[in-house]
């Protein structure tokens, strides 16, 4: 038998459901394809860095340092990247009127270089 808290928390789940498909649509939809590379980019250092977290967590951190210097690598290159999505974005053009896409991934591109310096010098 169906009580009504769970009629109500079934109710609550498609309609959760439902908005989190038209979400993704108009994702879908709106979205310019360097703008998902971009994304996808996004989630895969995001999902790098929980991993290395819960690596260290878990199983072990040793090389203390180097779970620093991995986890400051994803975590900068993560900001990087935000900066270059809001740069390139064509809804931001009225905030970014000086900085053409070209600028802002040299800038990107030059960020990356100096973060992975740190890094790289951070390992020892």
């Amino acid at each position: 038998m169906v009580g009504p808290k769970s009629a109500a928390s079934s109710a609550s789940s498609s309609s959760s459901a439902n908005a989190l498909q038209t979400l993704w649509k108009a994702y879908n939809d709106t979205t310019s394809p360097r703008l998902k590379f971009i994304d996808a980019f996004l989630v895969f250092l995001m999902l790098s860095g929980v991993v290395q977290f819960v690596y260290c967590s878990l199983v072990t951190n040793f090389p203390f340092n180097a779970f620093l210097a991995g986890f400051g690598s994803c975590v900068g290159q993560f900001v990087l990247t935000a900066s270059l999505r809001s740069q390139v974005n064509p809804q931001n053009r009225s905030e970014f009127k000086d900085v053409s896409p070209e600028r802002a991934f040299a800038d990107f591109a030059l960020g990356s270089i100096v973060l992975h310096f740190f890094v790289y010098n951070f390992l020892g």
